[in-house]
């Protein structure tokens, strides 16, 4: 009876795909190999036994110029793999980790929505959005906060990658007036503003002070065919933490559970693992992206990478023969790039449980479901 365990480090990538240029990048993301080096180092002797050094090494010596991981040798198997999705955002990420190619991108609207949407969102929430705009999410609740709560009237924002967000203050529009407006609004995105994602984004706090809480909520597109589906046909179960079921829409997912941070993230994989004797845990660690990443928190990003590997320490103590253990990432958000926006990058493959060594440049992220398959479908139909 095998588990496995997926780890998303939402954003970690190492090193700038030979595409990124076509995506707006500056040349040289490398998201975690750049934290390393504006840090002078950072303590991460899990990640490193595991492989990560040894895929910055090859990507591009950033972590050899600060020191990271000299003289270790890698008890996993590693590797970096090449996105070949259209895309640098989480649905495109997620999606072909689990065998779904994009080859069409989401739209994008860096001028803020057209007219039609506009009419149809205020249809939904009565009055006219604030903003409609690219923003980050932070800076746009601070300069029209205030005024929501005034006017009642969401403030409607989006970025470079395909996602419609709607920010209301929790004591000023209910929170599940917000999901419902978030709901409806998903309902009317179709082609072509088949934007793949609408995300709730309730915040707290008074005017030049408020924090966005955790009661975030996404509305996927629906998935086409993928391998959730082929796990819940073969019976096994899926435990979804973090934002993986929003993500999938729930498809294939047997049971699932918010967190707030990286931490709790951690710690309800620790506490399923516990509890499973077979199956799938998929866990997306979204601190790196919307603390660190987006914001360009070099610091923030750098605590967060060595408060996960000692989280490590203990997951890897609760594995047993048989268990694969696969931390990888969805794309890039490289902190100490310009804007705020993610970064087209190759993300790591760390596969414990296997035969440990290089793996080199992998295509595709749907290398992660293609493991997955192999150690439990596979596995379900021999049995």
């Amino acid at each position: 009876m095998s588990r496995v365990v997926i780890l998303v480090m939402d954003s970690g990538g190492v090193g700038a795909l030979p595409d990124a240029a076509a995506f707006g990048d500056a040349p040289g993301a490398n998201t975690i190999g750049n934290t390393i080096r504006a840090l002078g180092g950072l303590q991460l002797p899990t990640l490193d036994s595991l492989g990560l050094a040894a895929i910055l090494n090859q990507s591009d010596r950033s972590s050899q110029a600060s020191g990271q991981g000299q003289g270790v040798q890698p008890r996993a198997r590693y590797g970096r793999l090449r996105e070949r999705s259209q895309g640098k955002d989480t649905i495109t990420g997620h999606w072909e980790m689990m065998g779904i190619v994009t080859e069409i991108p989401f739209p994008t609207y860096p001028h803020g929505f057209p007219q039609d949407v506009m009419d149809r969102f205020t249809a939904i929430a009565g009055k006219l959005p604030l903003g409609n705009e690219p923003a980050s999410g932070t800076e746009i609740i601070q300069r029209l906060g205030e005024e929501h709560q005034k006017t009642g009237r969401p403030i409607l924002y989006t970025s470079a990658d395909s996602v419609f967000q709607v920010a209301c203050h929790e004591q000023t529009v209910p929170l599940q007036q917000l999901y419902a407006w978030c709901e409806a609004a998903r309902e009317v995105l179709k082609p072509p503003h088949n934007v793949n994602r609408v995300i709730a984004r309730p915040f707290l706090g008074s005017p030049g002070a408020y924090q966005r809480t955790a009661n975030r909520r996404d509305y996927a597109l629906e998935p086409p065919p993928m391998l959730l589906d082929e796990l819940a046909k073969s019976g096994g179960p899926v435990h979804a933490i973090g934002k993986i079921s929003d993500i999938y829409c729930g498809r294939g997912v047997t049971s699932s559970e918010r967190t707030a941070d990286n931490l709790e993230g951690m710690a309800r994989t620790r506490e399923a693992l516990a509890r499973m004797d077979h199956g799938l845990v998929f866990t997306n660690l979204n601190d790196f992206d919307s603390k660190y990443g987006h914001r360009r928190d070099v610091r923030g990003y750098g605590r967060a990478l060595e408060q996960l590997d000692a989280k490590l320490r203990g997951l890897l103590s609760n594995l047993q023969e048989g268990d694969r253990l696969l931390i990888t990432a969805d794309h890039g958000c490289d902190p100490t790039a310009p804007g705020t926006d993610h970064t087209r990058e190759y993300v790591p493959l760390l596969d414990y449980g296997c035969e440990h060594g290089d793996a080199g440049v992998l295509e595709g992220l749907g290398t992660i479901g293609a493991i997955v398959r192999t150690t439990l479908v596979s596995g379900a139909a021999a049995r």
